[in-house]
């Protein structure tokens, strides 16, 4: 368990960015990414496919949307954790409103550079468009391993840049000038939005080309990468290291 430091630049970006968002999150997510936003969820979930009784963590929660997912699909015990308060007081009132979901999804308000748990606390651990917003990708990929059990699987969603030229041609005009336009269309919040999501994901891109290699330096090995969508979406699974087997 690493201890906390001063929020860099990046890291008080994002939490400005996210605080006026949770009230449109989840429909806005869907609607900037033409409806993919929810099949690349769901293939995270499928992927990472945790044993019913497993105890999955769920980092960058924000609204809760793969936590319930989780605990839908198998019935596992899920903690959620997101740096943002606004944004884990909607995913508690998802879970509020539905009892099948009661004691079965717990919340904690923590930075996944900074995990309060211990080594091998986990099952399995899942995380949704969190690599961009950290400053130290690589230390913070060794963190999320730290607390998953050897064996365990670990899943992640991420938006992409398409490898087609033409593709991100078409990909870049909709990033640069779609998105910021259906963000004025729903607050001066999400305008700013619109206009940060494209640089920042061609940015992990350029800087991170090699994203099942900075996994199997965290101690992730059987690297899964797939591309949804004409390669818009990330959908990357991975085992933690050491035994049992998968």
């Amino acid at each position: 368990m690493t201890t906390a430091s001063t929020p860099s630049p990046r890291k008080h970006q994002a939490l400005a960015l996210f605080q006026g968002l949770p009230r449109h999150y989840d429909r806005m997510g869907a609607l900037l990414s033409f409806g993919q936003d929810p099949l690349w969820r769901r293939a995270l979930v499928r992927a990472v496919d945790p044993d019913p009784g497993a105890r999955v963590l769920d980092v960058a929660s924000g609204t809760g949307m793969v936590a319930v997912a989780l605990a839908r699909y198998s019935g596992c015990q899920v903690v959620a954790l997101d740096q943002s308060e606004a944004m884990l007081s909607v995913a508690r009132a998802r879970v509020d409103e539905n009892p099948s979901l009661a004691g079965r999804i717990t919340f904690v308000t923590g930075e996944a550079e900074r995990l309060p748990f211990a080594n091998a606390e986990f099952d399995a651990l899942t995380f949704t468009y969190l690599l961009r917003y950290v400053d130290d990708r690589a230390a913070t990929m060794r963190e999320l391993a730290r607390v998953v059990k050897p064996g365990g699987r670990i899943g992640m969603v991420e938006f992409g840049v398409p490898q087609r030229a033409a593709l991100r041609v078409l990909w870049r005009i909709h990033t640069r000038i779609g998105l910021p336009l259906l963000g004025r269309i729903v607050s001066p919040a999400w305008f700013e939005v619109g206009r940060f999501l494209g640089p920042s994901i061609e940015e992990l891109d350029r800087v991170e080309p090699d994203l099942p290699g900075l996994w199997r330096s965290a101690g992730i090995r059987d690297v899964v990468l797939r591309r949804p969508s004409f390669g818009a979406g990330l959908v990357m699974s991975g085992v933690r290291d050491g035994d049992p087997a998968p």
